[in-house]
């Protein structure tokens, strides 16, 4: 079968290979891949800034964002032959730490978890893999041509998770949500926001091309300029995070209703500086009670949320976001972003070719 497979730490070491075909351990599916979705965490390993290889090796099989199909699994399982799954990310700390032995994998504490294609263990890139059916997740068959979007909708289905959360320390009612950056992440989460039924907002650097449409084609408001402006004039009670952006995470954090919810989920490139208002930004998240958590990977609850989303959704708005499909065979040109690139995702299925 072909793989794809990096050496964590060493630049342009992605290559597709020919590696074995898996054999299931005892209590494990075997699925056939058929997509794997890149993201920015695949790229910034393939650029050697973080990543780990299972043991004994200095290379892994990339690839956490997953979608296959069952071609055996045990008795018992609750999976039958062709049933479409993905594959869960993160695996808990083995001694465990308390969130760990409490099933909330991804608020491990001591940060001795695992990750399918990131940390530790072989990622999904592969035209066949293996997997516990306790970490695989049953998606609608009506889903086989999107359903590579489910983990980054984990990502948001948390993030929400986390806002209602804080928002459950006092009466919570939201209104109005703005979602910074209008990528994979940041459309997801303004599709839960419209599932929802809130006045959702997405502010983006670009324009023109594919984003403003399918904003609008959402059923939500797109917004372009300055972001202090923006955050500003709408006042959110819900800011969802998704740029990484220094200024846009500032202004976001200083501009929300009063006891807003600002939910980062963009990770910031080290080394940049930026200067601030810290007393201004410290006094109004203060005096307005306002809330500001990160939030990052996910748990089983978030994935069968994710699921739910998915499943309510309009198939043909989700395809539209998957701007280029590459045939593992060339699967490297899924790493060079291209122009109105949302979503590339590397066809596995042989199929495909």
């Amino acid at each position: 079968m072909r793989a794809v497979t990096v050496r964590p730490g060493r630049r342009g070491s992605v290559e597709v290979r020919e590696l074995p075909d898996p054999e299931p351990a005892d209590g494990e599916m075997l699925v056939q891949g058929l997509a794997l979705g890149m993201c920015g965490t695949d790229r910034e390993i393939a650029d050697a800034q973080y990543g780990d290889p299972p043991a004994g090796r200095d290379w892994m099989v990339l690839g956490h964002e997953s979608l296959g199909r069952v071609r055996s699994a045990p008795p018992g399982s609750g999976f039958t032959e062709g049933d479409l799954v993905v594959g869960v990310v993160r695996r808990p700390d083995p001694i465990p730490c308390p969130a760990c032995a409490h099933g909330e994998f991804d608020m491990c504490r001591n940060g001795r978890y695992t990750e399918r294609g990131i940390k530790g263990i072989d990622g999904y890139g592969a035209q066949a893999w293996c997997v516990e059916p306790g970490y695989a997740v049953r998606l609608d068959p009506g889903l086989e041509r999107v359903g590579v979007l489910m983990e980054p909708t984990t990502v948001v289905a948390k993030a929400w998770e986390q806002a209602d959360r804080v928002g459950a320390r006092a009466w919570y009612e939201p209104r109005r949500v703005l979602v910074t950056g209008a990528g994979p992440i940041g459309l997801l989460a303004a599709l839960i926001g419209v599932q929802r039924g809130l006045e959702v907002h997405v502010l983006d650097r670009v324009a023109d091309g594919p984003k403003p449409e399918l904003v609008r084609h959402l059923g939500a408001n797109y917004h372009t300029g300055d972001s202090a402006r923006v955050v500003s004039a709408l006042r959110p009670d819900v800011v969802i995070e998704a740029t990484g952006a220094g200024q846009v995470v500032f202004d976001a954090m200083s501009g929300t209703a009063a006891y807003g919810i600002v939910v980062l989920t963009g990770v910031s490139p080290r080394g940049r500086t930026l200067t601030v208002d810290a007393g201004t930004i410290n006094r109004e998240i203060v005096l307005e009670n306002d809330a500001v958590v990160g939030s990052v990977n996910a748990n089983l609850r978030h994935y069968e949320l994710a699921a739910d989303v998915l499943a309510k959704a309009d198939t043909s708005w989700l395809e539209r976001m998957i701007t280029r499909r590459v045939p593992v065979a060339d699967a490297l040109r899924a790493f060079s972003p291209e122009p109105d690139d949302i979503k590339a995702v590397i066809a596995l299925d042989p199929s495909a070719e």
